[in-house]
């Protein structure tokens, strides 16, 4: 079994295969240098210099997992069963792809100092002194690590100016009366948010907009996305979708015999929901691998149609998000947008498919076993705050 990608899909992969009883060779690439690590802190713990770094709690010895760091895949020849790397071809039975996703890059930046994007250690540690040094900082896109990393540079006494393309934060991720409030959030931390601000280009020391504003900016973090990690796979026969994503089916198995895809880098058909998902979340690298494993190992396949769920630590508030309300057909708040804690609901044909929980934790509980299970609720009580979420269902 080869793995490519020591993140949390690639590690864990390993750890199920181990788990579920493979007793036969387990070798995981990683390109970067450093011990396998966890990606979450790095937006907080580790920005802030509260932690050194977050490997993984996994000791890969006694696993029996052979770990190649500093080991990047450059192709992959299926014919051959064999990967190309820096150091040369290494062959496999079954490979699975954890890859995960990067950041996009902003045209024209490559190479402009002061310009920083947040997805490595490495990249965590070149911001750290940004920090220390409380710079005036500008963040490109208000989208979910763009507010991570606003937030962490408030708290570290930074000056911050969040430049938004779209009309609202979130906008590629949240319907606008969903997201519209969230823009006060950016004022009550001291940081500003410019909305509708396009930028032209970035020179060192300032932001230039589209409409000539300069942004003074000892530094600028650009969070506009991320892709999935699949750009070595050119040529290898493997099918990508449009983002770039490895079209996986039901059961993780990509278009080629043999191997398979999990994380960021996969998308999957959702039976739950009717679409294919690509989900670029801490919960999907956790689950996806034990789905994999289970497939790799076991005679009957397992279907691969989790929940999807992530969560984002922002301005003081704990936010939480389970399900996809792509396809629903009504929406129902539970306590005011403007208060400090609420939650908004999605439902399609009064079942509910999804959930954003603000500051309340127990409605994405039982929210979250509410869409797994497709309870039918009643939204006149759903939208009582007050009532817990698992006894508003309808009456059978």
């Amino acid at each position: 079994m080869v793995v490519v990608g020591a993140g949390m899909a690639g590690v864990q992969t390993a750890v199920a295969l181990r788990e579920q009883g493979f007793k036969g060779a387990v070798t995981v690439l990683g390109a970067e240098p450093h011990q396998p690590y966890d990606r979450p802190p790095l937006s907080k713990a580790v920005l802030l210099g509260k932690a050194e770094d977050s490997a993984f709690d996994v000791d890969f010895e006694t696993l029996g997992v052979e770990l190649r760091l500093g080991c990047e895949v450059l192709g992959l020849r299926p014919a051959a069963h064999e990967l190309d790397t820096e150091a040369g071809p290494v062959p496999y039975d079954v490979l699975v792809l954890a890859t995960g996703a990067e950041p996009i890059t902003l045209p024209g930046t490559e190479g402009v100092p002061g310009v920083h994007l947040l997805r490595t250690l490495d990249d965590a540690e070149r911001l750290r002194p940004v920090l220390a040094r409380q710079h005036d900082v500008v963040v490109v896109g208000a989208g979910w690590i763009g507010a991570e990393f606003a937030t962490a540079a408030r708290e570290a006494g930074c000056a911050v100016t969040v430049v938004e393309a779209a009309d609202r934060p979130l906008a590629g991720a949240l319907p606008p009366e969903v997201a519209a409030p969230m823009a006060g959030w950016y004022t009550d931390a001291g940081a500003e948010l410019r909305t509708h601000a396009r930028v032209d280009h970035i020179e060192p020391g300032a932001v230039v907009l589209a409409d000539g504003t300069r942004l003074p900016a000892g530094a600028v973090v650009v969070g506009i996305g991320a892709r999935p990690a699949t750009a070595w796979l050119a040529g290898s026969g493997i099918a990508l979708g449009p983002h770039g994503d490895v079209l996986a089916d039901a059961h993780l198995r990509t278009s080629v015999e043999d191997v398979y895809a999990v994380g960021d880098c996969a998308s999957f058909p959702s039976a739950r929901y009717g679409e294919r998902l690509l989900v670029h979340h801490w919960d999907n690298a956790l689950q996806g691998p034990r789905t994999v494993a289970a497939n790799i190992l076991g005679e009957t396949p397992a279907a691969y149609d989790p929940v999807p769920y992530f969560w984002s630590e922002q301005f003081g508030r704990f936010v939480q998000y389970a399900g996809h309300h792509a396809a629903a057909d009504r929406m129902v708040w539970r306590g005011a947008p403007t208060g400090p804690s609420w939650s908004v609901c999605w439902l399609r044909e009064n079942r509910l498919v999804a959930l954003l929980a603000v500051g309340r934790p127990r409605d994405l509980a039982q929210g979250r076993r509410l869409i797994e299970a497709g309870r039918t609720m009643d939204p006149e009580a759903m939208s009582d705050p007050a009532r817990p979420l698992k006894d508003a269902t309808a009456t059978p």
